[in-house]
């Protein structure tokens, strides 16, 4: 469902929330520094009015000239205030909004059916960093609107009723379009955000399928299709200019208006053309000081349009966030902490999971079991519940505990996970395989023997010290299932669960996988194998049927 406008209002107060007295401080900085321009004004006005009735000497020059430095020294003080204070929070409001948003979909269960990995990096990359701008000008402007034009308003009227009115009856015309103009830019804006998480994701897919790409010769195809996704983004993005610069048209416009009907007035006045509109005249000083006024007075109003267009994309990022938070996707059990390990008798309930009958089990250690069935049973997701990356409700205990958010962490460091998918860290061979712990030359060497995986590390052109990518760029598939063995042989671990490990393996490569895992478990680890391979099943003593 989409969120409405209260809502989105709410989520962006509940982002600033946290720095809202850094942001007051820094309204309050800004609105305060701008209100000082009356003080400049005033002293530039009777100085200049003094000058020309030859009434001000050198010394009031001087005089009217340090009051203009020293308040314009103070301005200068209060803005940079006022702009690291609002630095310091969109700083603070960004990571506070990003860290949860990684660390929840760094702990998504598999298969959660989360948004595509690269809409995920557009939404803390390009999409929050939008909200700084709001951040750094919104509550500013606001501030310097509140104060700074009911200010000028209220001098400007003791001074003559007709300038007051001028400016009581142009300023409010500003807001007025700027509201409507703002409707769409909200629709545009929200627009481009969609393109953009859409753009990555695409980007991402022709990324991972660049081989394929150039297999069957469509890389013409797919540059058509990148091309046209590009200019959409464009497109939408010039939308969003568009809009933005027809409300700063519209302001303007309302804007000379108003100061040219001021000077009219006042000269006029001043000639003595007009002889209503003030309290008793109108001197050189007083027409002067308002025509210093009225631009003042449509400046905050300017600043308001310009973070007015920095709001809606925050509102555009603030609607995205409701909709990531609104998804309730299954987490991986745990608290993300460091455990001891939980080792004892496995017990698994069955029951339905993700649309699976799931069969029931008992596990003593130091066992092996075959899980077995056809393909779309629910293997794969039985191993990764057994592997505690999927909550399972009570289903599974081991030693008699149930496995949840208390004690998942410590009963996934009793195990290791050789899956169908094989990924490595962007490090070293040798980090891959000891993963931070202190593992000697011999006790690496043991490990790949075990796994049969020594041979291939000779011939790497750095041996342990080459670098294989996260796909492990440079060996076979079998060849970095057979790492991965290694990897579990150095980690010691009672438990090995394995994801169809033969899978897409020739004969030889598949035999030596097989020979790796029961060497595993020859040392005594329990063994959990989900496989369709025959020489696999038929080699482990006991078989699970997991039915479709």
């Amino acid at each position: 469902m989409e969120p409405d406008r209260p809502q989105i209002a709410a989520r962006l107060r509940a982002l600033a929330a946290p720095q809202r007295r850094r942001l007051r401080i820094s309204a309050g900085c800004a609105a305060f520094a701008e209100a000082l321009w009356l003080v400049q004004a005033g002293a530039l006005a009777w100085s200049l009015a003094g000058l020309a009735d030859g009434q001000t000497g050198a010394g009031g020059l001087g005089a009217a000239a340090l009051i203009v430095a020293a308040v314009g020294l103070a301005r200068a003080l209060l803005s940079l205030r006022a702009s690291r204070l609002a630095e310091t929070a969109a700083d603070h409001v960004i990571a506070a909004t990003r860290a949860p948003l990684l660390a929840r979909n760094l702990r998504l269960a598999p298969g959660a059916g989360a948004p595509a990995s690269a809409a995920v990096a557009a939404l803390l990359t390009d999409k929050l960093a939008m909200l700084r701008p709001w951040l750094l000008r919104w509550h500013m402007a606001k501030a310097r609107v509140m104060v700074v034009p009911l200010l000028i308003l209220l001098v400007s009227g003791v001074i003559s009723w007709v300038a007051a009115l001028v400016l009581m009856i142009s300023g409010p015309l500003i807001p007025v379009f700027m509201a409507l103009v703002g409707l769409a830019a909200r629709d545009a804006s929200a627009r481009q955000m969609d393109e953009i998480a859409s753009l990555n994701t695409l980007l991402m897919d022709r990324l991972q399928a660049l081989v394929d790409i150039r297999l069957l010769r469509a890389r013409p195809a797919m540059l058509a299709d990148f091309t046209r996704r590009a200019d959409d983004l464009r497109d939408r993005t010039m939308t969003v200019l568009r809009i933005a610069f027809l409300s700063s048209a519209v302001l303007e416009l309302f804007a000379a208006l108003g100061v040219a009907i001021m000077a009219v007035f006042v000269g006029f006045t001043l000639l003595g053309a007009l002889n209503f509109g003030t309290w008793g005249g109108l001197t050189l000083a007083e027409g002067v000081f308002l025509l210093l006024l009225a631009p003042a007075f449509f400046q905050p109003l300017r600043d308001l349009a310009a973070a007015w267009h920095d709001r809606i994309s925050a509102q555009a990022v603030a609607r995205d966030l409701i909709a990531d938070e609104a998804l309730a996707l299954p987490a991986i059990p745990g608290a993300g902490r460091q455990a001891r390990p939980l080792t004892g008798a496995i017990a698994f309930a069955g029951g339905r999971f993700r649309g699976r009958d799931l069969p029931p089990f008992d596990l003593e250690p130091g066992e092996a079991v075959a899980l077995t069935g056809p393909s779309g049973s629910g293997k794969t997701t039985l191993i990764e519940m057994l592997a505690g990356l999927l909550p399972s409700d009570g289903a599974l205990r081991v030693g008699g505990h149930p496995i949840g958010d208390a004690n998942a962490d410590g009963w996934r460091a009793g195990l290791s996970l050789v899956s169908q998918r094989v990924h490595f860290l962007d490090l070293s061979l040798r980090q891959n395989l000891t993963l931070g712990r202190d593992c000697s030359d011999d006790d690496i060497r043991a490990a790949l023997d075990l796994a049969q995986a020594a041979p291939l590390v000779a011939r790497l052109p750095e041996g342990l010290e080459t670098r294989l990518g996260e796909n492990g760029a440079g060996v076979s598939g079998g060849e970095a299932r057979r790492l991965t063995i290694a990897r579990v042989a150095l980690r010691h671990a009672p438990l090995v669960l394995a994801d169809e490990p033969t899978a897409d393996l020739d004969d030889a490569t598949a035999g030596a996988v097989i020979a790796a895992l029961l060497a595993l478990h020859g040392q005594g680890a329990t063994l959990i194998a989900a496989s369709h391979d025959p020489r696999l099943i038929a080699a482990l003593p006991r078989r699970i049927e997991v039915a479709p």
